[in-house]
């Protein structure tokens, strides 16, 4: 009885999923949830950044493969470099958190993988759309 009894009193960990690209709205929001809802002991924090496929239309002269791969380089580049600022948030708020980059339609990527991660929370910035119109 008393193993159900303190199993019942322990949290149960959470996991929450937070998309961040390199605008000001994802990390207003990764600010809100490190501050209103991750609790050090109960929660998991995972950082998702999702970046566009790139598919040129036109390959310019040169040889190609070596056009795509730098530009694919550099938006890895580009996703690393925003989620070590994500993660480097996380730390000063002495959060642990994974991350997560991928490539596809970020608005898809984000659903699956929080579907598949079984994210109890999913966290997304605003598009900074300004205020809500009728």
């Amino acid at each position: 009885m008393e193993a159900e009894t303190s199993a019942a009193t322990t949290p149960k960990k959470k996991m929450i999923m937070v998309a961040i690209d390199e605008s000001e709205e994802s990390f207003y929001a990764l600010n809100w949830a490190l501050d209103h809802l991750i609790n050090n002991s109960t929660n998991i924090i995972t950082l998702i950044n999702v970046q566009l496929p790139f598919s040129p239309m036109v390959y310019p002269a040169g040889p190609a493969p070596t056009v795509v791969e730098a530009v694919k380089k550099a938006q890895h580049e580009n996703a690393t470099r925003t989620l070590s600022r994500a993660l480097h948030l996380c730390k000063q708020k002495t959060v642990k958190a994974e991350t997560l980059i991928l490539e596809g339609d970020p608005k898809d990527k984000i659903c699956q993988a929080a579907d598949e991660l079984h994210a109890d929370l999913l966290v997304v910035g605003s598009r900074g759309l300004g205020k809500i119109k009728r």
